[in-house]
């Protein structure tokens, strides 16, 4: 594995990686190359901290999964039980599992805001409560791309009182002993964070509304220090790879080092996939769990239903497969035409590790 980071990131066009890998509890991979700055040439470490975008979906899920397991929230209950505000404008039924698998409605941004008010958890809060549902909630799925963070992080502060910044921390982090995951840096892990690099990007012929054009490119914004110390929890997680894995390797049967975050039980129920009535037809995403996506097929996540995870923007990856014990987690930090979690870098990632024996997927 050392010598295929190494050799993307010297002819292969990346700048810098990590790949960290458990199998049945014990990590078997932990590698990294490259560099976290082209400016400063300043070498990756197992410490450097990458900024993963939507991999981060999969740990919030991980909260609400163990808040529900610990009886805190049920995914049946009406999100405006807990948050009433949310309740406006049609969305008085829509609930935590809708929301866990993307069928709330309002996958797009709040309009008149920017930057300043994406940062303020409150006032982002606000916005998004106050949004109307674009189709019956529960009937659709569309990816919730950015507003998925706030509707299920303030669920989960309003039922606990804990921000996401610290449930994260709490809930995961403390229990797995991880010391490099975050949803809103602290000033000292600043020097830390790798500097994300999109020569390529070009502005999108029609706007998206769910990530609008001038919070683009993604790359861009994360390269701020306003946007690293936020906590927008759907897109600007930061961590290592080996977070990433060992998030992962706490999720099956066994946990790591004696610590399962859920019970497989609870597992089983959260990969589940889901199927919403008016989802029908060829375009039916059909990889969506509660709030983590799924594998089969040629998926990055694993060849079997059963393997779940989540991709972000730009091609960091984790996921794990319950099949065959693996928890995996892979970050990056160039971000070129084709360097997607389904493209060229994942292709030839998921081939070294079916060669060294770790995978069948």
């Amino acid at each position: 594995m050392q010598l295929l980071l190494n050799r993307l990131t010297t002819d292969g066009g990346q700048r810098g990686l990590q790949l960290a890998a458990y199998v049945n509890g014990k990590l078997v991979v932990n590698v990294w190359a490259g560099t976290l700055d082209a400016n400063s040439g300043r070498r990756v470490s197992s410490d450097t901290l990458f900024p993963v975008f939507s991999t981060g979906k999969a740990m919030l899920a991980t909260v609400i999964h163990r808040l529900a397991q610990q009886g805190r929230l049920s995914y049946d209950q009406p999100i405006a039980q807990v948050w009433p505000e949310f309740a406006a404008h049609g969305k008085a039924a829509i609930t935590i599992g809708q929301a866990l698998y993307h069928t709330s409605g309002i996958p797009n941004m709040p309009t008149g805001i920017g930057l300043a008010e994406l940062h303020n958890w409150d006032t982002m809060c606000r916005a998004v409560a106050a949004l109307k549902p674009l189709w019956p909630p529960g009937t659709r799925i569309e990816y919730h791309a950015i507003t998925s963070g706030w509707i299920l992080g303030e669920v989960a502060r309003r039922v606990t009182g804990r921000p996401v910044g610290r449930l994260i921390q709490e809930e995961i982090c403390q229990p797995l002993e991880i010391n490099d995951m975050y949803m809103g840096i602290p000033d000292a892990v600043e020097s830390r964070v790798a500097t994300l690099e999109e020569p390529g990007w070009q502005p999108a012929a029609v706007e998206n509304p769910a990530i609008p054009d001038w919070l683009c490119p993604l790359s861009q914004w994360m390269n701020q220090p306003e946007a690293r110390r936020a906590c927008v929890p759907a897109s600007n997680a930061i961590m290592s790879a080996h977070a990433i894995a060992r998030h992962y390797a706490g999720l099956l049967p066994g946990g790591v080092d004696g610590v399962e975050l859920l019970p497989p039980s609870r597992v089983a129920t959260a990969t589940q996939m889901q199927r919403p009535p008016l989802a029908v037809g060829d375009d039916y995403p059909r990889d969506w769990g509660l709030g983590y996506r799924l594998g089969g097929g040629d998926s990055i996540y694993g060849c079997t239903s059963a393997a779940f995870g989540f991709s972000g923007y730009g091609g960091s990856v984790g996921f794990a497969d319950p099949t065959i014990g693996l928890a995996l987690g892979f970050t990056k930090n160039f971000f070129g035409e084709k360097e997607y979690a389904a493209g060229i870098v994942a292709t030839e990632l998921r081939a070294a590790l079916r060669a060294a024996g770790i995978s069948r997927g």
